[in-house]
C-alpha cells in the first residue's frame, strides 16, 4: 500500500502509469487498486486522464500502457548521452567474453535495464529493456545500492522495508554485504534473481563517487568454470571506460 507517497493528484497519475509500466501485462481494475493501494473511485479519475491522452488503453484484459509511450521510449532512447556514451563498451564487453551486457540504473527502489546487449551463443542470460526488478537482489541491484549516497541508500532501504520486499532482520546482513561491495568496487551473485546465473556488475561514474549506473555481464553458471576473475576485470575496467566517458562532457 503506497497511497501515502501519492498524495498529489499529478503524483498519482505517474504512480498509476509507473505500476502498469512495472507490472508488464494487461492488469483488472482491482489488481491495478491492490497493486497501488489506491482507492477504486481515484483510479478511474486517473486512468481516464491516461485514457484520453493515450498513456493507457483498455481492452477485454484489463489496463495497460498505451501508444503514446512508445514516442517516449523512442526519445530516450535517441536522446540519453548515458546510453550513448556506454553503448560502445557495452558491445566491446560482449564480443570480449562472449557473454550478455546490460547497463541499468537505479529507479522509483528498482534496477531498471536501459540497454541491453544480447550474447551470440545459443544459451544465454538476458535482461528485458525497461524492465524493473527490486533493488536488493542480485549483482546489479546491490550494486546500485551499494554506490548511492548515504542518504539515497538509507531512503531506499527504508522503502524496500516498508513495502515488504525485505524483512527487517535481514537488513544488518545487506547492510554488511553493501559496504563490502562500495570497498572491493563491484558486486558479483549467483542464482539470486534467475536460477543458474551468475553476474558481475561495476559502478558507472559521471561525478562524484555516486553510481549513475551500473553495467552488468551475465553468464550461464555452466559457462563460468575459472573464469569468474577474468569476467571481474574487463567489466570493471569497461565500466572504468564509460565513466572516463561521461565525466569528460
Amino acid at each position: 500500500m503506497q497511497e501515502q507517497v501519492t498524495k498529489g493528484g499529478a503524483e498519482r497519475v505517474l504512480f498509476v502509469l509507473a505500476t502498469l509500466a512495472r507490472l508488464e501485462r494487461p492488469v483488472s481494475m482491482a489488481e491495478l487498486a491492490l497493486e497501488t493501494g489506491l482507492a477504486k473511485s481515484t483510479l478511474y479519475r486517473q486512468l481516464s486522464l491516461l485514457k484520453r491522452w493515450g498513456f493507457v488503453v483498455d481492452g477485454s484484459s484489463g489496463y495497460a500502457p498505451g501508444p503514446m509511450c512508445l514516442p517516449l521510449a523512442w526519445g530516450f532512447d535517441q536522446s540519453s548521452y548515458l546510453v550513448q556514451e556506454a553503448h560502445a563498451e557495452l558491445e566491446l564487453l560482449s564480443r570480449s567474453s562472449g557473454e550478455s551486457i546490460g547497463l541499468l540504473v537505479a529507479a522509483n527502489n528498482q534496477a531498471v535495464c536501459l540497454d541491453m546487449v544480447e550474447s551470440q551463443q545459443p544459451l544465454r542470460c538476458s535482461f528485458v529493456k525497461g524492465r524493473g526488478l527490486p533493488l536488493c537482489r542480485g549483482a546489479s541491484a546491490k550494486a546500485l545500492l551499494a554506490f548511492m549516497s548515504h542518504e539515497g541508500q538509507a531512503m531506499a532501504l527504508r522503502r524496500l522495508r516498508q513495502e515488504g520486499v525485505i524483512a527487517a532482520e535481514d537488513l544488518p546482513e545487506l547492510s554488511k554485504a553493501l559496504k563490502t561491495i562500495r570497498a572491493q568496487g563491484y558486486a558479483t551473485s549467483d542464482s539470486e534473481v534467475d536460477i543458474g546465473v551468475w553476474g558481475i556488475s561495476a559502478p558507472v561514474f559521471q561525478q562524484g563517487s555516486h553510481a549513475a549506473a551500473v553495467i552488468t555481464l551475465m553468464v550461464p553458471n555452466t559457462r563460468i568454470s575459472n573464469r569468474t576473475q577474468s569476467f571481474t576485470d574487463m567489466t570493471v575496467r569497461a565500466a572504468s571506460r564509460i565513466s572516463s566517458r561521461l565525466q569528460s562532457l
